[in-house]
């Protein structure tokens, strides 16, 4: 079964870029950029989460002896 390269690959773009125009690209890029990020922010995906010991700087413990 054949892949499909490089050469198939432009002349995609170029049918579809002539199919929808560049300024529907672009709208088609930003609400799939937009509905991408809501998902990682709704699911959690992304996220940085730090342990609750990590949130505070360690202070120095004043109970051990010198």
């Amino acid at each position: 079964m054949p892949s499909i390269g490089t050469p198939e690959l432009i002349v995609l773009a170029v049918v579809v870029l002539v199919l929808f125009g560049g300024a529907k690209l672009a709208g088609f890029g930003r609400n799939a950029g937009k509905a991408l990020r809501e998902f990682k922010e709704e699911s959690g995906i992304g996220e940085k989460k730090l342990p609750p010991a990590a949130d505070k700087p360690s202070e120095p413990d004043d109970s051990t002896p010198a």
